[in-house]
């Protein structure tokens, strides 16, 4: 078992903002503009993916933080799950996917999205939104958000 499952299993995922597989193998992900705290609901939350991230370093320089569990949804075609929630002061929220046995596909953590409470699904597009009423946007069958990746 890796690092990032034996974070996940224990309730934790990384603090720093990132997309983390259990294969322990990351992304940096990068929040684009204020979307996270706008005040007006239904703003979206623009984020982009960036480099790959030395998870186990990443890991050992800024740890990790216990998620709080505010949804989990079935996926439409029944391939899995999908989860969120959030952690800390109500700034850090979390995103993952999840086979249809539960085991852990993906982390997603944002440091500055606040927690996230609910998803809809428009066809292959989960539609996530967090406390502030923000959406978040990712099709599931881009390679690096499927099921297996890469």
């Amino acid at each position: 078992m890796g690092l990032i499952e034996r974070l996940w299993a224990a309730g934790e995922f990384p603090v720093r903002d990132g997309l983390y597989r259990p294969d322990d193998t990351g992304l940096e992900v990068h929040v684009e503009g204020p979307g996270a705290y706008h005040p007006d609901a239904g703003q979206p939350i623009p984020f982009r993916l960036g480099a790959r991230l030395d998870v186990a370093e990443t890991v050992g320089a800024e740890g990790s933080t216990e998620g709080d569990a505010d949804f989990e949804s079935p996926l439409p075609d029944g391939s899995g799950w999908m989860a969120g929630g959030g952690s800390g002061m109500g700034n850090i929220g979390y995103l993952a996917r999840l086979g249809a046995d539960r085991s852990l596909l993906w982390v997603l953590a944002m440091w500055s999205s606040n927690p996230f409470v609910g998803v809809r699904h428009e066809g292959t597009r989960a539609v996530f939104t967090n406390d502030w009423g923000n959406l978040l946007h990712l099709d599931l069958t881009e390679p690096v958000f499927a099921r297996r990746h890469p």
